[in-house]
This record gives structure tokens, C-alpha cells and sequence, in this order.
């Protein structure tokens, strides 16, 4: 039986092409500055975000709490949204290692919204906890900021003095589903990271995007936190090999996603809209059964999907997936009783 796995999009594997031009890549010594597959990789990511310089670390995880150590800090609070990954997904990082309070906000479908902030900024008084910076997530659960929002987002943090962390890990994501460029995006953020490692396809790794400054001292929390680089362009080399060849088929992801949301509709079982679907992340409550339930009848098919929550059912999309795979999906979701 053949395993269609939506479990998510982090269990994409290097393809052939991928691994070729990892074993092909030039290494040198990063903590000298000297991995020229490294700086390739900074540089396209630099040019890519708009910004003046980037650094590779290990993962999205580390490139948000070095943005929450340099911008915010010990002692101030970070002003999130109550679903996001650096609450819910990074063991309270940002408080246990950089001292920060995270503080979790409403806002229709995990996006931040200027009330929600504003209500949220604390008085300026010794007593008070100071705000130290505004983290968003872009696409948080599969839904991605209108061009208006992150404006509303950028001209509020601007007024209150606050800089914008903006956690990209699916960016491309966003990027194609908004029709806004990387750039575009990432101008409503003083520091941005995106993935490698999940629809792009490479096997590890993430870049932090920003000033010459910030990623001059992130270069030194890295280091603090244990990421300092060696010979390590033969991953860079993966991350380069993605953006040069996976970000347009990040495309193929949301059309499929959207087919299997359709299919789903259908079923007596699945309750969603599939407007609600605009990327590659499906989520759908279950009718009648359990989440645990249907994911077990469902792997049983052969199609590996992930319960969040008593009735609550995750899919993604990936490079893992694609072509025929769908059709089959669809059929087998189709046939569920």
C-alpha cells in the first residue's frame, strides 16, 4: 500500500538534483567568514527580503528567539498572536533563554490586528513590564496577511516605537498566495526569517533577515546559543538549490491543498470551508468521531494526517505529495465512511 503522508510539509526529503549540489558545494570555515556557499546563500536571501544582510541558522526556532534576544530582551514583552509558533511550539524560549514575556493576543485567524495591540501596550511607568517588540507570523496556520493588514501592523509598531519581528517560515508561501513579493512583505518588518526546510525542500536550516547591525550582533547570539558554523555550505548548498528551483511550485502545494479541501467538503464527517484554505495547511473539525478516530481510519488508507485537538484534523501539502498523488487522496478521502 502506498503511504500519502500530510502528516506536514517538514518531511519533504532532498531530491537527487539537491543532493548533488550538496556533495558539489564549495565549504570553507563560516566562523571566519570563509564558507563561500554560506555567503552565496546570505546574499540571495539579503537581496530576496530586501534587507542588508542575512545569516543561516539551524532553524526558524533559533532565527525568532535571536530576533526576540536583540529586540525585545530582558524584561520587555513581546507582543504576539495567542496561536503562535513561539508560544505554542519553542518550550517558552523566548522567556527561559532571553528573558522576555510573550504576550499571546486575539485577533481573527491568528492575524495581529492594531486594536488588539494597542490594548496590549503598557503605560510607561516603572512598575510596567515595557513592550519590546511586535512578532508576527506569516502564514500562521496556512492564512496569510493582506497587504492592508500588514500595513495597519507596521504603521501601528512605527507610532509606538516598537520594532517588527516577522516569523516567516513559509514567506514563499505567502508571498505567492497575496501576489505580494518577498520584498514587499518583508518591508513591514524591521527583521524577517523564512524556512528552508519546508515547502522549499531542503533537508535543514533557515535565514534571518535584516540590517548590517542586527545580523552583526545575531551572528553573536548564534554563537552564544551553540550555532556557530563551520563547513557548513553543503547545507547551504540545499537552501540555495531551493530558491534557485522550489519557490514557483510552492503553487502545485495550494492548488492541491485546495483539491483535497474540496474533497473534504463533501464528506459527512469533515466540516470546513474550502475558501478558508490558502495555502498549503488545511484544517477541518470532524463530525461524529473523534480527530484521533479519523486520523487512524485514514492511515489505515494509506493518507497520514495529524488530530490538533479532540476534533480538529491538520493536512499539509508538500513537495512529498504531487501529480497523481492528489487524485488518489482525494479518492481515499472520498471513500472514507
Amino acid at each position: 500500500m502506498k503511504t500519502y503522508d500530510l502528516r506536514s510539509d517538514t518531511i519533504t526529503k532532498p531530491t537527487d538534483a539537491m543532493r548533488k549540489a550538496m556533495a558539489a558545494a564549495e565549504v570553507g570555515d563560516d566562523v571566519y567568514f570563509e564558507d563561500p556557499s554560506i555567503n552565496k546563500l546570505q546574499e540571495m536571501a539579503a537581496e530576496l527580503t530586501g534587507k542588508e544582510a542575512a545569516l543561516f541558522v539551524s532553524s526558524g526556532s533559533m532565527g525568532n528567539l535571536i530576533s526576540i534576544f536583540l529586540h525585545a530582551g530582558q524584561g520587555r514583552e513581546v507582543l504576539c498572536h495567542r496561536d503562535s509558533h513561539i508560544i505554542h511550539h519553542e518550550l517558552s524560549s523566548g522567556s527561559a533563554l532571553a528573558g522576555a514575556a510573550l504576550i499571546g493576543l486575539e485577533g481573527g485567524r491568528g492575524k495581529l490586528n492594531p486594536g488588539a495591540l494597542s490594548s496590549a501596550v503598557r503605560p510607561d511607568r516603572y512598575d510596567n513590564c515595557r513592550s519590546g517588540m511586535v512578532e508576527l507570523e506569516n502564514t500562521i496556520n496556512g492564512v496569510y496577511y493582506r497587504r492592508v493588514e500588514l500595513k495597519a501592523v507596521s504603521d501601528f509598531a512605527v507610532a509606538a516605537g516598537l520594532p517588527v519581528h516577522m516569523d516567516g517560515a513559509r514567506l514563499f508561501n505567502a508571498a505567492l498566495a497575496s501576489g505580494m513579493t518577498v520584498s514587499e512583505i518583508a518591508a513591514h518588518a524591521d527583521s524577517v526569517s523564512f524556512c528552508l526546510s519546508k515547502g522549499l525542500g531542503a533537508p535543514v536550516g533557515s535565514c534571518l533577515c535584516g540590517s548590517k547591525e542586527f545580523i552583526k550582533e545575531a551572528r553573536r547570539i548564534r554563537k552564544m546559543l551553540g550555532g556557530g558554523m563551520r563547513q557548513a555550505g553543503i547545507l547551504a548548498a540545499a537552501g540555495i538549490y531551493a530558491l534557485e528551483n522550489n519557490v514557483e511550485r510552492l503553487a502545485d502545494d495550494h492548488a492541491a491543498a485546495s483539491r483535497i479541501a474540496e474533497a473534504l467538503s463533501g464528506c459527512s464527517w469533515a466540516e470546513l470551508e474550502p475558501a478558508d484554505v490558502e495555502t498549503n495547511i488545511i484544517f477541518f473539525n470532524t463530525v461524529g468521531r473523534s480527530a484521533g478516530q479519523v486520523v487512524e481510519s485514514l492511515a489505515e488508507k494509506g493518507v497520514l494526517g495529524s488530530s490538533d485537538g479532540a476534533s480538529t484534523i491538520r493536512l499539509v501539502t508538500s513537495l512529498a505529495v504531487g501529480g497523481g498523488d492528489i487524485d488518489d487522496i482525494c479518492s481515499i478521502i472520498e471513500g472514507e465512511a
